[in-house]
């Protein structure tokens, strides 16, 4: 069995200048998401090694580059800040708690091989969590753009505090976080493919702020305390502990999405195939120990990956040749970081927000179908102002009662009572021959495709008029799939026909649909010989 993830030096050129790329792309981010939770630029810094180490150590995408991402960073605040606020003395300790748990979480996915089912949503629902988180990521850098400190109360404390916010911004801090959107949004791209726009931002910001506004009072990240990281001991509290675990959940499920959908571009980009539960795996080992040693929490980086992959990536080795340079940073680069602007590292958050949001999709969705914007906006809106599970929870509910509406009335057609042979089925010569000899005395029921519970009210409509027939033939053999709801609807149907006295004749169902009618007894209604293996001898049975 295979234990680490495709690790070669069979492209060791290439793995190592696409790590070294990706290192460079990681670094302002790890610095600003450190600083956009609330747990400070260490964090991030420690995050990014270790989450990136040992998913790419353990992971199931070779070419897959690990670190905070901004989904995970809005999740990580808003834990932080609840946890610190209910808890001041273990707050922090009990937030990294929650890091370790998700990754647990991810763990147990992975090895119960639900790695595949993770990403199975509608699309209108990962859109409108993701914008969310992006539109979530935007608002709460208002306040460090602006060079103020952050409110409490998260996206709704901002917007009620915008006003002040406003009236008391820094113009210096303003004009050096318009700088940095300026860079990232304008440098040119050939530029862009041999230095990373954020590390640019992040220097030329520095820079401006040291030269030009050498005399100003600008808020700065300061010395971090950076070395070998300590270990966080797990820390539970009795009245929060249901609390922890639900966001550990969330976490980890945000990480196990983030982490899946940037394999499959990996995948696209590299024309291999990932390997979803191996992933899944690496991810919460790198979550656990991130966590246990006071990181972020991190998954699949989309800027990253494709860096590292365009720069010639194609093993694992990038992604442990990228923690090892941001190692070498954490251990012995830390005074370099001293003097960032916070309004710097808040404007590149801010763009990163920005780019998070499915612009894509945001402008085509109601041209696409109305139910699939609503969904999006709902769900994106309930991510902003209420929780992020509780978004996912709606926005998938009704995205699939829709489905199943939509699929209940394609298959209602599916459901045809035939009882003479001018109808519009699919028959034999020889059964037509059969139906007209039956002269009208004979009903055919006709199903066909899989039966799910929505299709129920249409087999029940036949029951009135059974009364009128002296002989039922049930159709199922091009049935190869049926519900517990459908059966029960067929029971009701057979039991209606034999209280009529009427002869009842079923052709025999696939194998799985079999299977389920019998395990339900619905054989036992009829005699053993009215269990017909075609569809032309219950109708000579039932004929003659």
């Amino acid at each position: 069995m295979q234990i680490f993830n495709n690790i070669s030096l069979n492209n060791l050129r290439g793995d190592i200048f696409g790590g070294v790329t990706a290192a460079i792309v990681s670094l302002p981010l790890a610095l600003a998401f450190g600083v956009a939770s609330g747990a400070g630029p260490a964090a991030g810094l420690y995050g990014a090694v270790l989450v990136g180490l040992f998913a790419a150590m353990f992971g199931g995408t070779p070419t897959l580059i690990s670190e905070p991402t901004g989904p995970m960073t809005v999740v990580m605040t808003a834990v932080l800040s609840t946890m610190i606020a209910q808890n001041p003395d273990n707050g922090v300790a009990m937030a990294f708690t929650v890091v370790m748990i998700a990754g647990v979480f991810q763990i147990l996915l992975g090895t119960l091989k639900l790695g595949k089912y993770i990403t199975l949503m509608p699309y209108s629902v990962i859109s409108g969590f993701m914008s969310g988180i992006g539109v979530i990521l935007i608002i709460l850098q208002f306040a460090p753009f602006l060079g103020q400190p952050s409110p409490p109360g998260g996206v709704v404390g901002t917007l009620e505090q915008l006003p002040q916010l406003w009236e008391n911004m820094r113009p210096i801090e303003a004009v050096l976080g318009l700088i940095t959107l300026a860079i990232l949004f304008f440098m040119p791209k050939k530029l862009g493919r041999f230095v990373p726009p954020p590390l640019v931002a992040l220097v030329v910001g520095t820079i401006v702020s040291l030269v030009i506004f050498a005399d100003a009072d600008v808020r700065r990240i300061g010395e971090i305390s950076l070395g070998l990281p300590s270990i966080t001991v797990p820390t539970f509290s009795s009245e929060q502990i249901t609390a922890m675990i639900l966001d550990g959940i969330i976490l980890g499920t945000l990480g196990c999405i983030d982490s899946l959908l940037t394999s499959v571009i990996a995948d696209s980009l590299t024309r291999a195939e990932h390997k979803s539960d191996r992933e899944l795996v690496g991810q919460g080992i790198g979550n656990l120990v991130s966590g246990l040693f006071g990181g972020l929490p991190g998954a699949g980086a989309t800027m990253g990956t494709v860096v590292n992959i365009q720069s010639g990536a194609r093993t694992a080795l990038s992604g442990i040749t990228r923690a090892v340079v941001l190692l070498v940073v954490v251990l012995g680069a830390a005074q370099l970081t001293e003097s960032i602007p916070l309004a710097v590292l808040a404007g590149i958050a801010l763009r990163v927000g920005i780019n998070i949001l499915d612009w894509s999709f945001v402008k085509r969705a109601h041209k696409v179908s109305w139910h699939a914007a609503l969904i999006m906006y709902g769900v994106m809106l309930l991510t902003i102002f209420v929780d992020l599970i509780v978004a996912v929870g709606v926005g998938v509910f009704i995205a699939n009662i829709l489905t199943i509406q939509r699929l209940s009335e394609l298959q209602r057609e599916n459901v045809k009572a035939i009882s003479d042979a001018g109808d519009d089925v699919p028959l034999t010569p020889e059964e037509r021959k059969l139906l007209d000899k039956a002269d009208g005395r004979v009903l055919l029921v006709y199903l066909s495709g899989p039966m799910i519970f929505g299709v129920a009210k249409a087999i029940a409509r036949e029951h009135g008029t059974i009364d009128q027939y002296a002989c039922i033939v049930l159709d199922l053999s091009d049935v190869p799939l049926i519900d517990t709801t459908i059966c029960l609807a067929i029971e009701n149907a057979i039991k209606g026909a034999v209280a009529s006295q009427r002869k009842v004749f079923i052709v025999k169902p696939s194998k799985q649909a079999h299977a389920t009618l019998e395990r339900l007894g619905l054989f036992e209604l009829i005699p053993g010989t009215q269990l017909c293996t075609t569809r032309t001898e219950a109708l000579q049975r039932a004929v003659g």
